[in-house]
């Protein structure tokens, strides 16, 4: 197999020995047709762009430069999908994956691809939002900030529980484009403790007999198990997700656990009755030991609950909020406000070095727990709130006069919701700095942003889930001056 790459760009050479006897669309290609074209990019879920007089197939597994025999699998008006039959030219930056249920699993997607490659493809991909949804293709955007070693990172497992074909628990990610579970003795981008603790845990559960979950009967009882790991402590969380409000056999499952988990702090036991995807339900009890582990960043302690939205990746969240930090600029008198606060993470980074910090979010264990963590550090000056930031905002400015010179933005996939653009536009604080999980929506409020008389300055990629094609950004957001820019 070659392994230098294709020229890029050239137009696909139909197979005509190989193409269906009628064509039933009036497309440049047909379903079950196999093709031969050149891969010319990639799209942010990780799958290869082929092109047809125009037309995109998406094919998985395939890499920017790549030369090969596409099956058409499935066409739709503007774009197909295809399936990689063979490589005629293969990139340099192809690699074997590590894992070895890789081909079926979908937690991960970029394996396939060199690390240094993946870095790029991030950077490129935050690039593009910016040029066609931003319309800023000028705006400096970095190469993406990557792990030294980008394995074993991530200190929450949160794995879904089944059956196999011996009546035995199996419990793995989801098969891709589907509910099926892989079942997996490893995960390689997963700590070796939550590792441990989620095979050791299913084998316990299956000792005594606990039936897993099944989702199309609405019958069982274990749904999820999810180990949470403190990286700073080497402490170990475990939460078993039920269809029911009993767990059965358990002491014994308890007694097990404790003597065959040795790091193991907490074992968790949170129901969810309800006919859905959600992991978690509203009903959550500590069966045994603590009800918080406890991890650093930094200087920063915080303590982690079985609910805790915490970042997955402890050793890039420190890089993510130092950028933050920087992109803020405090000086030690400013009122910051931090949107979508979760247990506080960025707001203890920021009360460090501001005023007065005020964070909101809309779950209200979060904020209880942020509360605690700025105990748990010392930290006085800082307030947080409990409701949507789209209407606690509003309410601090205009009931409260609170007039914050930084605003700290870290929102969901979905971006900042159209209200909280507004009131911000409103306050007009010097800064913003806007934390991403979503180059697209980030593209977008930056545009909304700009329209508004804000400048973005630039734009930090932080690979925070190596392998896989998410990317973290974080933004650098300044009021402009009166007749030009800061």
């Amino acid at each position: 197999m070659a392994k230098h790459s294709a020229r890029r760009g050239s137009r696909a050479k139909r197979d005509h020995r190989k193409q269906p006897a009628q064509a039933t669309h009036n497309l440049p290609v047909q379903k079950n047709e196999t093709i031969e074209a050149t891969i010319e990019d990639l799209t942010h879920e990780g799958q290869g762009v082929a092109k047809v007089d125009g037309y995109a197939l998406f094919v998985p597994n395939a890499i920017p430069g790549e030369k090969a025999t596409i099956k058409v699998i499935k066409t739709k008006k503007n774009h197909g999908f295809g399936r990689l039959v063979e490589l005629q030219e293969e990139s340099p930056d192809r690699v074997e994956p590590p894992c070895p249920i890789y081909k079926w699993c979908g937690g991960c997607q970029l394996q396939h691809i060199s690390y240094d490659a993946q870095l790029k493809a991030k950077q490129k991909q935050v690039k593009d939002a910016m040029a066609k949804i931003a319309h800023q293709p000028d705006l400096p955007v970095y190469e993406t900030i990557g792990m030294t070693t980008p394995w074993r990172y991530r200190n929450k497992a949160q794995v879904p529980v089944g059956t196999n074909e011996d009546g035995h628990l199996k419990a793995g990610f989801y098969q891709k484009r589907s509910h099926d579970i892989i079942d997996m003795e490893s995960c390689i981008i997963q700590a070796n403790e939550n590792d441990d603790a989620v095979q050791i845990t299913k084998r316990i559960l299956d000792e005594e007999g606990i039936e897993a979950y099944d989702e199309e009967q609405g019958r069982g009882v274990i749904r999820h198990i999810t180990a949470r790991h403190a990286a700073s402590s080497g402490d170990v969380m475990v939460i078993l997700i039920t269809n029911t409000k009993e767990l059965p056999n358990q002491d014994e499952i308890i007694e097990k656990m404790r003597d065959r988990i040795p790091t193991l702090k907490s074992i968790v036991h949170n129901i969810n009755p309800e006919n859905t995807n959600v992991i978690f339900g509203e009903t959550t009890n500590t069966l045994w030991g603590d009800d918080y582990i406890y991890d650093t960043i930094g200087t920063t302690k915080f303590a982690l609950s079985a609910r805790s939205f915490y970042q997955v990746n402890p050793e890039q969240t420190k890089v993510l909020y130092e950028q933050a930090l920087n992109y803020a600029q405090l000086k030690g008198g400013e009122t910051v406000i931090d949107a979508y606060c979760g247990i506080g993470t960025i707001s203890l980074f920021l009360a460090e070095k501001a005023a007065h910090v005020y964070g909101v979010d809309s779950v209200g264990p979060a904020i209880a727990d942020a509360t605690q963590n700025a105990r748990l550090n010392n930290i006085d000056n800082a307030t947080f709130k409990v409701g949507n930031a789209e209407d606690v905002i509003p309410w601090w400015y205009e009931a409260m006069g609170i007039k914050p010179d930084v605003i700290v933005v870290d929102p969901p996939r979905k971006g900042c919701d159209e209200k909280l653009l507004k009131t911000m536009l409103d306050m007009k604080p010097e800064r913003i700095v806007y934390v991403s999980c979503n180059p697209a929506t980030l593209a977008r409020d930056i545009n909304i942003l700009a329209e508004g008389g804000y400048e973005a300055q630039e734009v930090q990629p932080v690979d925070m889930f190596p392998q896989t094609t998410h990317v973290e950004c974080v933004s650098q957001i300044v009021l402009k001056e009166e007749g030009g820019s800061q």
